[in-house]
């Protein structure tokens, strides 16, 4: 069996007219994040993890902010999409591990739903996601609360 890793990593921005999305679902907060598509920081790290574990480039090249059909999307679509290169090259997702850093909201509650979704998109089974949720400790952007970063892993196998 053939196996490849890749990181991924995303930050965007907070603002008070956005919903805040991670790993697909809407979670009840004043502020969201801001970006061209819904932002989720989640996902995208996911996606860019997946896509560099075949040296496939970043999520920009594929769904670039300047090309508008991406705006506003969701990004469990997206998801999709990378999937669907990954599978197409002969690949399947062994494991995915992430971290969400963010001061608020409190997202332990969510993350089992977090997990259902994206395991939904991936095609396999929840207990192979990993998502934990820590803070900055009020240290820099993040912990002013500016914005929310991610950070992701993925394994992929080549049967």
């Amino acid at each position: 069996m053939n196996i490849r890793i890749g990181n991924g990593y995303d930050i965007h921005q907070l603002t008070t007219d956005r919903p805040l999305i991670l790993g697909g679902i809407k979670i009840p907060h004043s502020l969201g994040l801001l970006g061209h598509s819904d932002a989720d920081v989640l996902t995208h790290a996911i996606m860019d993890a997946m896509l560099g574990a075949l040296s496939l480039g970043d999520i920009g090249h594929y769904f670039p902010p300047t090309d508008s059909q991406w705006a506003g999307a969701d990004s469990l679509v997206l998801l999709d999409r990378v999937h669907g290169l990954i599978r197409e090259r002969g690949w399947q997702v062994g494991n995915i591990d992430s971290v969400v850093v963010a001061e608020r909201p409190k997202l332990k509650p969510h993350i089992p739903m977090m997990r259902d979704r994206l395991s939904s998109v991936l095609q396999i089974e929840p207990d192979r996601i990993g998502i934990k949720a820590t803070t900055n400790e009020k240290l820099g952007p993040v912990g002013r609360e500016e914005g929310i970063a991610a950070y992701a892993v993925a394994l992929l196998v080549c049967p």
